[in-house]
């Protein structure tokens, strides 16, 4: 494969991520502030997300993987994202706004697992080159978090309306993407590829079933992260606090260059478990932080943010890759998407709203150390949890 290939899905992966970070963690403070939305209300809007993953993100990849390109999927998904969101940003009553955000999560959820499938597709060597070509995402988000948190613009909508833009430029550049053409023949039904005997193999492993339920499951606690910790910093008194949430992506960069090696070093057993027990950690981490008003103990939980995410999520989808037959690659990363963003994110939004709605105490304030020791007991139960059942996988 020529490198300037790899070049150019960096240049996507960064898109794809930029639009993302641009308004979707820092948009809280906005949600909650500026438009006087409830916990509970917040809560509803981040877990569109999970709604929407439970459909499209699965019915895009069958599509991809029987009908149509890729890259021309992309394009679509993205102008029509750019115009979801700039209608988002003018609108200001939740009753409006909670249907648009989910037409919204609807159209734009997909491009993720599909962005992952045509690098999947280009690349040779997935678990040295696609954790290269990934960071690149992480390096967008940073880049993001720094442009929003410098400009100090949390409480505004002009996030959205600078994500609005890139989507726009996203999908004119999906249309300069390499053909990746549909391998599934048209005469197969979904249910036929569903049931599959390459499908049916994977789902009957152990080991890959309870690295999914985990990774589902985890997914609860992780809501928390994405949808209260930038309001919960802003109501501390961090500044830039947007801008201190990309240590968490520093740490994303540094893991992730290093997971080839990491591989060859390690057990996946050992390597998801560590992912899924900072994800617990760090909320204690926050619990303290918040107890005693220390900042460095927050920003410690940010940081681990890398480890968290890249040694659970990244890997299992590198996995799933590797173990899937290519002409499925964007049903079954579609697959895991509706398990992770969907069902578990759609369970941790709504428990994260209720959460941060019941230890509400009124003027803008919470009990911040009890909002973030529930998903920290909750995230290191599933690691443990992990640890003792998991068995190897057949292709690890």
């Amino acid at each position: 494969m020529k490198l300037s290939l790899k070049y150019r899905l960096c240049l996507l992966m960064y898109l794809q991520f930029f639009v993302w970070g641009s308004w979707y963690v820092t948009a809280g403070t906005y949600f909650l502030e500026t438009l006087q939305f409830s916990g509970r209300e917040v809560g509803l809007i981040y877990g569109s997300s999970a709604i929407a993953a439970l459909v499209s993100p699965f019915l895009t990849g069958y599509l991809a993987d029987r009908y149509f390109s890729i890259e021309k999927i992309l394009t679509v998904l993205q102008f029509f994202g750019g115009i979801m969101l700039y209608v988002l940003a003018h609108i200001d009553q939740f009753v409006y706004f909670y249907p648009a955000i989910l037409l919204y999560m609807l159209i734009f959820l997909p491009s993720f697992s599909l962005t992952n499938s045509i690098s999947f597709y280009h690349l040779t060597d997935t678990k040295t080159d696609f954790p290269r070509v990934r960071v690149f995402g992480t390096i967008a988000w940073i880049t993001a978090g720094l442009l929003i948190g410098s400009l100090d613009i949390e409480h505004k909508n002009t996030p959205m309306l600078i994500a609005s833009g890139c989507s726009f430029i996203l999908g004119l550049y999906s249309l300069t993407l390499p053909s990746s053409k549909p391998s599934i023949s048209k005469s197969k039904t979904i249910k036929e590829v569903l049931l599959s005997e390459e499908l049916n193999a994977l789902f009957h492993d152990r080991g890959f079933k309870v690295m999914v339920i985990s990774l589902a499951l985890i997914c609860i606690p992780a809501a928390y992260y994405y949808s209260f910790v930038n309001p919960f910093l802003n109501e501390i008194g961090v500044n830039n606090a947007a801008g201190k949430m990309a240590l968490g992506q520093l740490t994303e960069i540094l893991v992730m260059v290093s997971l080839p090696v990491l591989f060859r070093m390690f057990s996946l057993r050992w390597i998801i478990f560590t992912g899924l027990f900072c994800w617990g950690i760090r909320y204690l981490f926050l619990t303290l932080g918040a107890s005693y008003n220390s900042e460095w103990l927050c920003l410690l939980a940010v940081s681990l943010h890398g480890f968290a995410y890249v040694f659970a999520i990244l890997s299992a989808q590198i996995l799933i890759d590797i173990r899937v037959p290519s002409e499925l690659r964007s049903t079954a990363q579609g697959f895991f998407s509706l398990v992770t963003l969907g069902m578990g994110a759609f369970l941790g939004s709504y428990f994260a709203g209720e959460t941060v709605q019941f230890y509400d105490l009124g003027n803008g304030l919470h009990d911040w150390p009890m909002i973030w020791f529930i998903p920290g007991v909750f995230g290191l139960f599933v690691a443990f949890l992990f640890l003792i059942r998991y068995k190897r996988i057949s292709v690890e």
